[in-house]
């Protein structure tokens, strides 16, 4: 299905009173930036949603993007027709020849924002459910939790039609919870923190100590890994390697073998605070 539109909606983040407007704006930020391979599209951020105009971009390639935005709730990818009743009934035949299977249940819900346009709500969801059935007499008409519905958005620039709900990542967008520095290591702790922490709206630095011959070439390759995937959550992050062979020769030279791994860990969380202070980072994250 070749979609012209992908219509973007927040959740939590219309809780967010005076605030509001900076977490949207920071969410706008955030799409552009994950669909920044993409030319053609455009982001428009409004109050109570954002529109993402894809001018002939594969929408299954940017859906897969928006899944993976902190601060989307949930998206419907929109089919863009002509403001007649007959653009709306092939529009909306050949999104049902992808979707309804027989047996399944139909519900037409139609808002009408342009109020100049001819046809009221009512005769919209009668008609075209009408013509729907015509072409799928396998099927049938359910107001109640029917398999699918099709909304009609009426509006002035053009009719829009979707059918699909499409979870998104939810939280917060990343960057109104200011920045954190997260220890990486090459295990699952880490990456899964880091997450969760970009989640509720925290951009994180990764911080991976890189200490051969006690440490592999394969265990920092792990880490940059790892960044990445966590990248395609906020768009992009910071990767820092910290050398730290010389710090575990002294410490092992010079304490407690008992006492070694204590302290390697707490001149870690040093250099990390003092990372965190030299780079602007409120918080520090680890598995």
């Amino acid at each position: 299905m070749k979609y012209t539109e992908i219509m973007v909606r927040y959740g939590e983040l219309s809780t967010k009173g005076k605030n509001r407007k900076d977490f949207i704006a920071r969410l706008g930020g955030n799409i552009r930036k994950s669909l920044k391979d993409f030319e053609d599209v455009e982001i428009h951020p409004n109050r109570d949603r954002t529109h993402v105009t894809l001018n002939g971009t594969d929408s299954d390639a940017v859906i897969n993007r928006l899944k993976k935005v902190f601060g989307i709730q949930n998206f419907s990818p929109m089919l863009k027709v002509e403001k007649t009743m007959e653009a709306v009934q092939a529009g909306a035949l050949e999104m049902m020849k992808e979707q309804l299977k027989p047996g399944m249940t139909l519900k037409i819900n139609t808002r009408r924002s342009d109020k100049e346009f001819a046809i009221n709500t009512d005769t919209m969801n009668r008609e075209l459910g009408g013509f729907i059935l015509d072409n799928f007499p396998d099927n049938d008409v359910k107001m109640k939790n029917p398999d699918i519905t099709l909304r009609v958005e009426i509006r002035s620039n053009g009719i829009f039609l979707t059918s699909e709900v499409i979870n998104g990542a939810g939280g917060l967008p990343v960057g109104t919870a200011g920045k954190g520095m997260m220890m990486l290591s090459g295990g699952i702790d880490s990456p899964v923190a880091g997450y969760l922490g970009m989640k509720r709206g925290v951009e994180m630095e990764m911080v991976h100590f890189f200490s051969p011959p006690y440490t592999s070439e394969q265990a920092l390759a792990k880490a940059k890994e790892l960044s990445g995937k966590l990248a395609a959550y906020s768009g992009s992050v910071q990767f820092i390697q910290v050398p730290f062979t010389e710090i575990q020769e002294t410490i092992k030279e010079k304490c407690p073998e008992g006492y070694l791994m204590t302290i390697q860990r707490r001149m870690m969380l040093r250099l990390v605070v003092a990372l965190a202070k030299q780079r602007g980072g409120l918080a520090i994250f680890n598995g």
